[in-house]
This record gives C-alpha cells, sequence and structure tokens, in this order.
C-alpha cells in the first residue's frame, strides 16, 4: 500500500510517497518565506500554496516513479493550523481523491510530528518533546491516546523565538538566527516561569525584548533566552520522566533541530541512565513525510472520510485523537 501525503498546516506545502514498511520514497516541499521583519501571513502562505501545490505533487511523483493510480490513498494535514492554509491543503487533497477515486485520510499534524520521529529514531515508548511554532508540550501515550502533561500557558517557544528575532532584526525563520547568535552572548538574568509541568514564555521574551531596547547586546540577549528557555524543558522534561517512570525522550518539531537544546536534553537524559532520541533534521519542520506515514498508520486503525465529512480542524488537539 501507498500513501500519498499532502502537508500545509503553515509555511510548507508539502507531498510525501511513502509505503506501509515506512519506507519514505519522495518527501518534497516549497517553503512560503514572509518579508524581513514580518510573520506567517496566512493568507500569503495560503496563496504560495495554491501556486505551487501542483508543481510540488508533480515532481513528487515523478521523483517517485509512479502515477496516481498506483496510490492507495490520500493523507492531509487536517489540523490544527491557519486556516487559510488548511483549506487550500484539503481542497488538493479532496481533488485527487474524487478524481481518482482514492480514500481520503485525515491527519493530526502534531501526531505526525511524534509518529515520524518514532519511525526514523526507534524511540518506542518515550516521554515526547514536541516543539514548533505553534506548539509546546511535554506528551506521553497513555491508554490509546497521546495525553499532554504539560504545555506552554501562554506564547508557545517557537512562535516566541520567531517574535525575538523579528525584534532583533533577524530573518525568518528565526529559530537558526537566534542559535547562531547565541554562540558569541554572554548570560543576563531573564524570568524562569515553570509551574509543575507547565511553562510560561511569553514574560521571558518581554523582558528580554525590554533589555534590548535599553542596550543589552543582542547576542546577549539570544544567549540567554535560549539558556533560560531550554533550562526551564529540560526541568519539565525531567519531572514527566520521573512521573510517568519513562526511560526515553524523544525531541521532535522545528525548535528539535537547535543543537544547544539537544545537547541540554541528552545531558538530562544521560545523568538519568536514560535514552535520549532526537528526529533527524530534515524531518523537525513541518514535512509530508509525517503526513504520510501517519496517513498509513491512521488507515490501518480505520480511519477513513468521506470528501463530505473532510472538513478542516483548526484547533484540533493531540489528546483528542483516540489512537
Amino acid at each position: 500500500m501507498i500513501c500519498l501525503g499532502l502537508e500545509g498546516t503553515a509555511h510548507t506545502f508539502g507531498c510525501s510517497i511513502i509505503n506501509e514498511e515506512g519506507k519514505i520514497l519522495v518527501d518534497e516541499r516549497s517553503i512560503y518565506k514572509p518579508p524581513l521583519g514580518k510573520g506567517i501571513i496566512p493568507r500569503d502562505a495560503a496563496i504560495h500554496h495554491s501556486e505551487n501545490a501542483i508543481s510540488v505533487i508533480k515532481n513528487a511523483l515523478k521523483k517517485a516513479r509512479i502515477e496516481l493510480k498506483d496510490v492507495g490513498f490520500v493523507a492531509f494535514s487536517a489540523g490544527p493550523g491557519m486556516p487559510p492554509c488548511l483549506r487550500i491543503t484539503a481542497i488538493v487533497a479532496r481533488c485527487l481523491a474524487l478524481k481518482y477515486k482514492k480514500p481520503l485520510v485525515p491527519v493530526c499534524h502534531p501526531i505526525g510530528h511524534i509518529e515520524i520521529g518514532k519511525l526514523t529514531t526507534g524511540a518506542k515508548d518515550p516521554i515526547i518533546v514536541y516543539l514548533s511554532g505553534a506548539n509546546t508540550q511535554v506528551i506521553s501515550f497513555v491508554e490509546g491516546r497521546y495525553r499532554i502533561i504539560g504545555e506552554t500557558q501562554n506564547l508557545p517557544l517557537g512562535n516566541a523565538i520567531d517574535m525575538l528575532a523579528r525584534e532583533l532584526n533577524l530573518p525568518m525563520p528565526g529559530g537558526p538566527e537566534i542559535e547562531k547568535l547565541a554562540l558569541k552572548g554572554k548570560y543576563i538574568t531573564l524570568p524562569y516561569t515553570v509551574k509543575g509541568c507547565d511553562l510560561s514564555f511569553s514574560g521571558i521574551l518581554t523582558e528580554a525584548i525590554k533589555k534590548y531596547k535599553q542596550g543589552a547586546k543582542a547576542e546577549d540577549i539570544a544567549y540567554s533566552f535560549q539558556e533560560t528557555c531550554f533550562a526551564m524543558l529540560a526541568e519539565v522534561t525531567e519531572r514527566a520522566m520521573a512521573h510517568t517512570d519513562k526511560e526515553e525522550a524523544l525531541l521532535v518539531g522545528g525548535v528539535a533541530a537547535n543543537k544547544r537544546l539537544q545537547e541540554m536534553l541528552k545531558t538530562m537524559c544521560e545523568e538519568r541512565g536514560a535514552k535520549f532520541f532526537v528526529v533527524p533534521q530534515e524531518y523537525s519542520g513541518d514535512n509530508a513525510a509525517m503526513i504520510g506515514w501517519t496517513g498509513i498508520l491512521a488507515h490501518q486503525r480505520g480511519y477513513e472520510v468521506s470528501v463530505e465529512n473532510s472538513q478542516i480542524k483548526q484547533k484540533w488537539r493531540i489528546d483528542e485523537v483516540e489512537w
């Protein structure tokens, strides 16, 4: 069985071809980049998706050396995400399903990040640290679904990093730029806010911007922001591992590419005698391979919808999905 997976929740429109053994035949993508100093503009990102969808799909099929008639079913990212982007992706998926008479499988985007991480690393039953532009969650699989042990109470870390990068006049995406800048910095005190297994990043961001405007060096702000936020994450991840008696931690999502974050979580796991896994960088950000693979798993579990019932879910939470 071969799945054609479509990702399009935010800045990336992607198409993957993947088989039921988990072999990623193709992972094609096109990424919308906002103007310098601006965040993602949902309408413009959706226009980008509509203009690039056909070429991305054609290139994927060409590289995989298959035709749409050879595809078993179509999986698409149904949410959560930016509504204009989700709509374009759903429309493309529906058109393919109708024209070629293929089953349609909706995929919860966060589960995609986790499952591609487990597929590519071999992690079995980890505490998951899921960090992206719109999500900061510590997750565990318990009794048939992914359960959120802790999460941000306001800003997700990825968005906070991008907002700080814009204040520092850095290009998007902000994560790699902040990471690079932080290598030259020294520590200055920023608020540290952990509440059980929940976190708060809005106060840290506000104080970091304030200190920058008061004359603090950009590299010191970047370094201190990373060190503070990542220490908070290491603390709540360790607390979640202790609470659940799990011996693995898996880092996924776009922010997972940060080497300093990886180092801190790895050190924490080593001190506990636990295993640490991180999703490969090529699959850390939004990608269609994760949608295709999760589509395979969802299809095996009986998930399938008619075109009429293939609505997008802007605020689809991972703990709403029986898995």
